[in-house]
């Protein structure tokens, strides 16, 4: 396919740990591909718009293409933390490397993309967890409000209460815990003044990687495992609800966790999730077009 004579756009989906790139043509095919580092300017701007670059040199790699076509690319991104005002200007104010950038939250364009036009509902649990609905006109975003402070049900939440257990665990104010071993194994400590140095000044993207762990110990049988996933699974249930009263439909789920997190969803919330039609760095790209075209 002769890519030399036509637009090209990139698509970006930025998160709390990694950044996906893909790059189009005006028909939507797929030419290239690329996966770099976290992208959430609220946790390090710098960072996030190095694996923007990184992520779009590599798909740029994966479709033959040299990485000087980066600067005619018209490029639609979306990013987690952007919906902060100051997030959202410092992005804008970038010197970016495209011919053109349309900015937007990672919700619009994982929206956009999972129901194909600019309307309808989702649930993100990744690293973070939000919830985000739009008629197209008003829009509703629930939770989103980053980590530690909120992202209940999120790979991030679902980690730091695992060494918040391991620890009152440790205190003998609560039973003993799968998650102890799991946990010590997995940073190499042996006891909790150890586990202490390693998580500290520890960020999101430290905590979700102990997400797995909890779902493994809850299956496994441990009840403090199973605690914290139907805590978490509540929470969800509350946004979901949430969701469908501020406009009926389906609700589509987006997120690393989210296959994990069914079985302890009741039978309502499964009859009223989709799976999205497209990914969020492809919903960037349809942003892209139509502000283009606008």
């Amino acid at each position: 396919m002769d890519s030399k004579n036509q637009q090209l756009y990139l698509g970006i989906d930025g998160g709390g740990s990694k950044c996906k790139a893909v790059i189009m043509n005006t028909d939507m095919q797929i030419l290239g591909e690329g996966i770099a580092g976290a992208a959430n300017p609220f946790h390090n701007l710098e960072r996030a718009q190095q694996s923007i670059i990184d992520a779009c040199v590599l798909a740029l790699s994966d479709a033959g293409l040299e990485r000087s076509a980066m600067h005619s690319l018209i490029a639609g991104v979306g990013l987690a933390g952007v919906n902060l005002p100051k997030y959202f200007q410092l992005m804008q104010e970038w010197q970016h490397p495209f011919k053109q950038m349309h900015l937007a939250t990672d919700l619009h364009i994982a929206c956009l993309g999972a129901h194909g036009e600019a309307k309808g509902a989702i649930m993100i649990n990744g690293t973070g967890s939000v919830g985000y609905v739009t008629s197209g006109v008003e829009s509703l975003v629930i939770g989103g409000h980053g980590f530690p402070h909120g992202d209940i049900c999120s790979g991030a939440w679902l980690g730091f209460r695992a060494v918040e257990q391991v620890l009152l665990s440790d205190d003998k104010l609560i039973e003993d815990t799968l998650l102890t071993d799991k946990l010590f194994k997995k940073l190499a400590v042996k006891d909790a003044n150890t586990l202490i140095e390693a998580i500290a000044g520890q960020g999101a993207t430290f905590y979700g990687q102990f997400a797995i762990d909890v779902f493994d110990c809850a299956e496994a049988g441990d009840a403090i495992a199973l605690q914290i996933i139907e805590q978490g699974a509540a929470y969800f249930c509350q946004v979901f609800d949430r969701l469908i009263a501020f406009q009926q439909g389906k609700v589509a789920l987006i997120g690393g966790i989210k296959t994990r997190l069914m079985p302890y969803l009741p039978k309502r919330i499964h009859e009223q999730v989709i799976e999205p039609v497209n990914p969020p760095e492809y919903g960037a790209v349809l942003f892209a077009i139509k502000q283009v075209n606008s």
